[in-house]
C-alpha cells in the first residue's frame, strides 16, 4: 500500500515499483493499493478519486482497504509512508483491524514536526501496540522513528534497492572535457536544496583557481525549477550549470558515466539513491553527514561528508582541485561495487521483516481483538 504510485514519479513511487517487479521476478504475487489516479495496471488496485493537485488522498479510503483486504486475503500487507501518508496510515489501521501481518517502511527523515504528530497519533490510537513491523531506509531516519516508536516496536533498517550492475560503467568515470563535471540528480523540490545547490556551487566556484574549469549537470525537474533558473541567470550560471530537466534512467547512466563528481546537497536526505546510482558509477560522493547517504559513502572513501554549507563548499572544491584524491576515489568506487542496497540483501532484509510481523502477530492477538 502506498498513497503514491506510477504513473507519478518520485522517490516512493519508483521505489515501490522497483520492489515489486523485484519480488514479483521471485516468485511472489504482490497486489499494489494506491490512492493515485491513473490508467490500468495489472495487480494494481485504485482506490482513488480526483481531487486538486491530484492529492493522493481518499475520504472513504479505510472503507476501501478493509474490503480489498477481506477480498483479497493477502499473507502481509506492506505500507509504504513518507512525513506525512493518510492513505498510508488508512491502510495500516485497516490491517490492523483485519488481524494482518503488517510492515510499515518509512520513506522520509521525521523531523520534531513530525515526530510530534506520530508521538500524539501514538497516545491516541496506540499504534504500537497493533504488532508493527517497522523499517527506514537508512540509519538516520531510522533514528527518528525510533524516537517515537520507543521500544515497543521493532524498527528495522531495510535500504532502498538498486539495480547495482546497471548502473556500472565499463570504464572509470570522467568527463573527458577538461572540467571538472559535478552532477547532481533529483527533484526540483524545496526540500531537496535545489536553490541552495546553485549557490554551494557558486561557493565551490569561488574557491577553484581560475585555471581549473568546472561545468555542471543538474537533472531533474519540479516546482523550484524556475527559481533556479532565475538564480542561475542572475549569478552568471547559465555559462556553465545545465539544467536539462527530468531525464530517463538511461540517460541518467550516461551523464553519471560522464561525470567527475555528484553533489547531495540535501540534510534531510533520508536515503539517496541518486548517490547510491552515482556510487555504483563510480563518481565521489559529496554529501551531507546527518543524511542516509552516510550508510554507504564513508569520508574519505567513498567521496566526501560534510556537516555544514561551508564545509560542502570545501569539500567539493576540494575534489575539483585536488585531482589525484578524487581519482582514488573513483577508482575505489569503480572497481569495489556497493554492498548496501542490492536487490538481494533487499529482498531477504524484506522477508526477514514479514516473517516477523507474522510472529508478532501470533504473540499479541488476542480473541477480543480478533473479534474487534
Amino acid at each position: 500500500m502506498t498513497d503514491c504510485y506510477l504513473p507519478r514519479l518520485g522517490g516512493i513511487e519508483v521505489q515501490v515499483s522497483d520492489l515489486v517487479a523485484a519480488q514479483r521476478a521471485a516468485g511472489h504475487q504482490v497486489e499494489v493499493a494506491t490512492a493515485t489516479t491513473g490508467p490500468d495496471l495489472a495487480g494494481v488496485h485504485r482506490i482513488a478519486v480526483p481531487l486538486p493537485f491530484d492529492l493522493p488522498v481518499h475520504p472513504l479510503g479505510g472503507a476501501r482497504i478493509t474490503s480489498l483486504l477481506a477480498a483479497r486475503l493477502p499473507d502481509v500487507v506492506h505500507v509504504h509512508v513518507g512525513a506525512v501518508s493518510p492513505f498510508g496510515w488508512q491502510g495500516v489501521r485497516a490491517a490492523d483491524r483485519a488481524g494482518l501481518p503488517t510492515v510499515v517502511t518509512v520513506h522520509s527523515m521525521w523531523d520534531p514536526v513530525t515526530r510530534g504528530i506520530y508521538a500524539a497519533l501514538r497516545t491516541t490510537f496506540d499504534w504500537h501496540r497493533w504488532g508493527l513491523v517497522v523499517t527506514a531506509v537508512s540509519t538516520a531516519a531510522a533514528a527518528g522513528v525510533r524516537a517515537v516508536a520507543g521500544q515497543d516496536v521493532p524498527v528495522h533498517v531495510v535500504a532502498n534497492g538498486l539495480d547495482v550492475p546497471r548502473w556500472r560503467p565499463t570504464c572509470p568515470a570522467g568527463g573527458g572535457d577538461g572540467a571538472v563535471h559535478i552532477v547532481a540528480v533529483g527533484r526540483l523540490a524545496p526540500r531537496k536544496q535545489p536553490v541552495p545547490l546553485l549557490r554551494l556551487l557558486l561557493a565551490a566556484r569561488d574557491r577553484v583557481p581560475d585555471e581549473v574549469a568546472m561545468r555542471a549537470t543538474i537533472v531533474g525537474d519540479g516546482p523550484a525549477r524556475r527559481s533556479m533558473e532565475r538564480f542561475a541567470a542572475a549569478h552568471g550560471l547559465a555559462s556553465w550549470v545545465a539544467m536539462p530537466g527530468r531525464c530517463s534512467r538511461d540517460q541518467v547512466a550516461e551523464i553519471l558515466a560522464g561525470g567527475d563528481v555528484f553533489v547531495a546537497p540535501a540534510p534531510r536526505e533520508s536515503f539517496g539513491i541518486a548517490a547510491l546510482e552515482a556510487r555504483a558509477a563510480g563518481l565521489p560522493i559529496v554529501a551531507r553527514t546527518e543524511s542516509g547517504v552516510g550508510d554507504f559513502v564513508r569520508h574519505g572513501t567513498e567521496g566526501l561528508l560534510a556537516g555544514t554549507f561551508d564545509d560542502m563548499a570545501a569539500a567539493l572544491a576540494l575534489l575539483c582541485t585536488d585531482r589525484a584524491l578524487r581519482e582514488r576515489i573513483a577508482r575505489h568506487n569503480h572497481t569495489v561495487p556497493p554492498t548496501v542496497g542490492t536487490w538481494p540483501t533487499v529482498l531477504a532484509d524484506t522477508a526477514r521483516c514479514y516473517a516477523q510481523a507474522r510472529h508478532r502477530l501470533s504473540d499479541t492477538t488476542t480473541p477480543d481483538r480478533r473479534a474487534g
